[in-house]
């Protein structure tokens, strides 16, 4: 799979290859036809990550057509609401997100949220029959790939008592002030792949002293600063941007490498904050 010039993947648990940079998409501050076309054709970016609750889903489609690139040439993510969890509802809502963007199928879909939003007898067996959903799609050749999102170790626990298959990535709140390190741990020692979203904290690490300090020294963005931070501690990391200039200073991160002593001192900024939702709580 052709990807962002000199963008390393990284492999899954069933042997595929996630680009280790994608392009984030979501409601929040609208959606770009022109800046995802742009990522995929100026930019070189091969990996796009979506979900049904961004709203977003046929202008994404539409986008990905008009780039002229072939299906077979793009990585997608797209994650399934948890108002549609359930086995059932599950299977319904992935077809109903192939079609409305206009795709046989997904590279990786995902479990957005570990907390069902609709009524059911416990968080645990509403995550178990969905999953069981899943494994089914992932068996079908509908998804290439299964995942969750915003899972704690005690969700991926569960999953990994009550199903057969165990989820190739999680993707989780990922940046210097959160750094999810019990996550990040035992899904290395389990095989799931770390996905990152919200690499700049939306915006809040940008005026760190620290990065700035680091940014100097490169000759690079604070923002891109931290998206090499991720990358380098190996997590596959997607930051959006409806920004072309963003987009492109956001890609330009495979050329050079932080120093031990900067991946430590950004290492040094997690203070647990979350910018956005926190699922510790979610039974």
């Amino acid at each position: 799979m052709a990807s962002v010039l000199g963008c390393p993947t990284v492999p899954l648990a069933n042997g595929l290859q996630i680009p280790i940079f994608g392009l984030g998409t979501s409601h929040d501050g609208g959606y770009s036809h022109d800046a995802v076309v742009y990522a995929l054709t100026e930019c070189g970016v091969r990996h796009l990550d979506t979900a049904k609750h961004y709203g977003c889903e046929e202008m994404l489609g539409k986008s990905i057509r008009d780039s002229g690139l072939a299906r077979s040439d793009l990585w997608l993510t797209n994650k399934l609401w948890p108002g549609d969890y359930g086995y059932k509802d599950t299977k319904k809502a992935c077809m109903d997100s192939c079609s409305r963007m206009g795709v046989e199928y997904f590279d990786l879909y995902l479990m957005h949220w570990p907390g069902p939003k609709k009524p059911c007898r416990s968080n645990r067996e509403m995550r178990a029959d969905t999953w069981r959903a899943l494994e089914e799609l992932y068996k079908e050749g509908v998804c290439r790939a299964i995942g969750v999102s915003n899972f704690m170790v005690h969700h991926l626990e569960q999953l990994k008592e009550d199903c057969s298959e165990i989820p190739h990535v999680n993707q989780v709140e990922y940046h210097p002030y959160q750094q999810t390190n019990q996550v990040k741990e035992y899904c290395r020692e389990e095989g799931i792949v770390l996905e990152g979203y919200s690499p700049l904290a939306k915006g809040q690490v940008l005026g760190d002293p620290t990065v700035s300090q680091i940014a100097e020294k490169y000759r690079r963005t604070p923002a891109q600063i931290c998206v090499r931070w991720s990358i380098q501690n190996g997590v596959v990391t997607i930051p959006k941007s409806t920004k072309k200039k963003r987009i492109q200073e956001n890609c330009q991160v495979f050329d050079f490498q932080l120093e031990e002593g900067d991946m430590a001192a950004l290492g040094g900024l997690q203070d647990g904050r979350h910018v956005s939702w926190d699922p510790t709580n979610v039974e």
